[in-house]
């Protein structure tokens, strides 16, 4: 491996062949997603679906959507490497998601206790979307946010940890690492989508580009601090109009489903 202190201000620009990579898988991703959200539509809960099939649509939503933000750890990463720069990407990649996997078994539960709620318990649905965007608003404050997000914006003074990682999965260790520092800065933006639906296209259209003009592309807090502004704005809204979360809310037709 090269040490990453050796690396010039030439290597640290973004490898177009890992970019397209993960701009690509990407693309298919949001293919796949919008084929399975037009015959799954937008509601509250899991959607009929089990755990299985409901963690296997949101991997499919998270490589959508995630992806295009490790492009620049990814392409930093890989011109530390001496061959099988296409194998050991994928790995790095595959552990990346698997966090984001493992969160799809949380996201389950908390979709399915939203169908619940949605199917009944309108005043308590209220509360509890209002509940989650006060949160969201709450934590994109924080200095913990920061702290996470500063991870994710400047990987180069991470690379020295992981160019000492070794064996064969370390690429993964080094995914699973940078996916465990991208979920604790990104969860209440996820958590949204069990407000909105989880197959809810809009909404993860929107929240895929916040994550990526906040990791990428937005440096310093005020980027972070107007999205939480935004989601207690969304609160508010939603105690005067409960329909704006419509994973929260149950419409005529899904009562009839």
């Amino acid at each position: 491996m090269t040490a990453p202190a050796a690396l010039d201000r030439r290597d640290r620009r973004l490898s177009p062949g890992v970019a397209s990579a993960l701009l690509g898988g990407a693309a298919l991703a949001w293919l796949a997603t919008i084929a399975l959200a037009r015959d799954m539509g937008v509601g509250p809960g899991v959607m009929g679906r089990s755990l299985a099939g409901f963690v296997g649509v949101w991997a499919l939503m998270m490589a959508a959507m995630m992806l295009p933000s490790i492009v620049p750890l990814t392409s930093l990463y890989s011109r530390t490497m001496s061959d099988h720069r296409a194998r050991r990407t994928v790995l790095l990649s595959v552990g990346y998601l698997v966090v984001w996997v493992a969160a799809g078994v949380v996201a389950f539960l908390l979709a399915a206790g939203a169908g619940w709620l949605a199917s009944g318990h309108d005043g308590v649905a209220q509360a509890a979307a209002i509940v989650v965007f006060a949160a969201c608003g709450i934590y994109q404050m924080t200095p913990l946010k920061d702290r996470c997000l500063q991870h994710c914006r400047s990987p180069l003074g991470h690379l020295l940890r992981y160019t000492s990682f070794r064996g064969p999965l370390a690429d993964v260790r080094v995914g699973l690492d940078h996916g465990a520092w991208c979920l604790a800065c990104c969860w209440s933006l996820m958590l949204l989508l069990i407000a909105f639906g989880v197959m809810n296209l809009l909404a993860m259209a929107g929240l895929a580009v916040v994550v990526l003009v906040e990791k990428v592309l937005c440096p310093g807090r005020w980027f972070s601090v107007l999205v939480g502004l935004a989601a207690f704005g969304m609160a508010i809204a939603i105690w005067i109009e409960p329909s704006l979360a419509p994973g929260l809310h149950a419409t005529s037709t899904d009562m009839t489903m």
